[in-house]
């Protein structure tokens, strides 16, 4: 794969665990998106919201393996499954290739404990984790995603658990709000632990007014740089995936849907940060097809 890819405006695809929720996949637990992996009737539904995506404009799409991750399937009483379903990730991710094969797969690596919360673990036990989820895709992906992580640690970890598989990485860091990651680490901080692989930096799961104040120190980085804009209320909370066992399943009953980001205003902000210099454009969640058309136009111009 050129390292280069994402010199020029690339755009990413949208939220895929709300969108299948809003498309009809009954929320299971805490396992939000991979239910529809667990269940077969499902599989062609996941096909069918990769494909739109990419007809929406997506240059590149993420295997639907944010809930993957052993400890989240742990917790459901399924870690058993864990080899089949992110082997059925990267198959549907493939699949949708053979339809459209100038699309690119990104191997989605989500954090491997708590979302939104830095990984206390020790080094090893991370890296574990991130190298047997990537065994898994490395067959099926033209390149790694470090999704939505909350500190440095982690991302050190995850470079250093693909290493063996000499395929390029793009990061996606989480910030809640300010300018810190949730441990307290600075973005500018990276710089330290990345290497020749490395394709771009992105704020994922963020608010655009989160990303436009971040805007600056990404920009000082001088890599290619951009976002996954999500349309939540809030990621700046301390809930836990047990809490929202009790509950739907669905994060947006807790974290909230925003309903002033319309395709059209994601759009908008979208184009500030074009002429800030980003070229990575794509959506989280509660990003629609209809946000990733929107997102489209603006690399078209």
């Amino acid at each position: 794969m050129d390292l280069n890819f994402f010199r020029k405006i690339r755009v990413l695809d949208g939220g895929m665990g709300q969108e299948l929720l809003a498309r009809g996949v009954e929320a299971n637990g805490t396992l939000w998106s991979v239910n529809a992996l667990l269940q077969k009737k499902y599989h062609e539904l996941v096909l069918n919201t990769h494909l739109d995506f990419i007809k929406s404009g997506a240059e590149v799409i993420v295997t639907t393996t944010f809930t993957a991750r052993r400890k989240r399937l742990r917790e459901n009483n399924i870690e058993n499954k864990f080899e089949y379903l992110n082997k059925i990730a990267g198959e549907i991710a493939l699949k949708t290739k053979k339809k459209f094969p100038n699309t690119l797969i990104a191997g989605g690596l989500p954090p491997q404990n708590f979302t939104y919360q830095a990984d206390d673990r020790n080094e090893e036990e991370i890296k574990n984790n991130f190298q047997e989820q990537a065994r898994i895709l490395n067959p099926y992906i033209d390149f790694f995603y470090f999704d939505v992580l909350s500190s440095l640690k982690e991302i050190k970890c995850g470079i250093e658990a693909i290493k063996e598989f000499k395929k390029p990485y793009l990061i996606g860091i989480h910030i809640s709000e300010g300018t810190r990651l949730p441990n307290g680490d600075k973005i500018s901080d990276v710089k330290k632990i990345i290497n020749n692989q490395l394709l771009g930096i992105m704020l994922s799961c963020v608010s655009p007014e989160n990303f436009q104040q971040n805007l600056s120190e990404l920009k000082s980085l001088r890599v290619p740089f951009g976002f996954k804009l999500n349309a939540y209320i809030t990621t700046n909370t301390s809930y836990s995936e047990n809490y929202l066992k009790s509950k739907t399943g669905n994060p947006a009953e807790v974290l909230g849907k925003r309903k002033d980001l319309t395709p059209e205003n994601m759009g908008r902000f979208a184009g500030i940060f074009k002429n800030a210099g980003a070229t990575i454009f794509g959506g989280c969640c509660e990003t629609t097809p209809a946000h990733i058309k929107e997102l489209s136009k603006l690399a078209k111009k």
